[in-house]
Parts: C-alpha cells; structure tokens; sequence
C-alpha cells in the first residue's frame, strides 16, 4: 500500500496559477505510477493526469493540456501537478492516485490507493 496526503489546494482567481504536491510514503515511489484525478461538486469523479514511474512519459485529459503539467521528483516521493491559466472549470476536489503495478492509465479502477483530496476553487 502506499499513503498519499495531497496539499496546495486553495481559492484562486481565474487565470491564476497554482501547484498541488502529493507525498507518497509506504513503497518505493520510484516504481509506481501516479496519477491526479479530480471532482467537481455533482459530477462524477474525472482523471485529469498521469505520469510513469520515472517520469518519462506522461498523459492528459483534454480539457487541460497545454494548461497543465504533471511532473514527479523520486528523491522526494512527491508528484506535482501545475496548473496554469486556471478557469472557473476546474474547480473541483483534486485527488492524487498511485497505481502500484501497470502502465500509464485514465482509468479510475486501476489505481489502488487515492489521497484525501485537496480542493481547488476559481474565481472570477
């Protein structure tokens, strides 16, 4: 099992920018892929973004490629996720991921241990 605290989330204006961190502890960070998922009031739960374990490779919903950037430091146990340019949208409780064994995924089910979330909130 891996624990995974979320931090960052925060009340920002629209165009702003912000950065999540996710500290995993438990399992050797360096071999499990990470993922950001999040969750706007009334809808489903969304994946938003994934990396692999080294970090080399990494993949985005739609909606927020080109705006934001996942990335992860192995030394520290901690992905990020950057987010720029933020819209009213993205306001949502902001889940980190791991999936212990297998490759880049969007889906929900493949990631084992989750976060307790952290909450983002644009303004206008």
């Amino acid at each position: 099992q891996v624990q995974l605290v979320e931090s960052g989330g925060r009340l920002v204006q629209a165009g702003d920018s912000l950065t999540l961190s996710c500290a995993a502890s438990g399992r050797t960070f360096s071999t499990i892929t990470m993922g950001w998922f999040r969750q706007a009031p009334g809808k489903e739960r969304e994946f938003v973004a994934t990396i692999s374990a080294s970090g080399g490779f990494k993949r985005y919903v739609d909606s927020v490629q080109g705006r934001f950037t996942i990335s992860r430091d192995n030394a520290k146990n901690t992905v990020y996720l950057q987010m720029n340019s933020l819209k009213l949208e993205d306001t949502a409780l902001y889940y980190c991921a791991a999936r212990l064994s297998g490759w880049l995924s969007d889906v929900e089910a493949d990631f084992g241990s989750w976060g307790q979330g952290t909450q983002v909130t644009v303004s206008s």
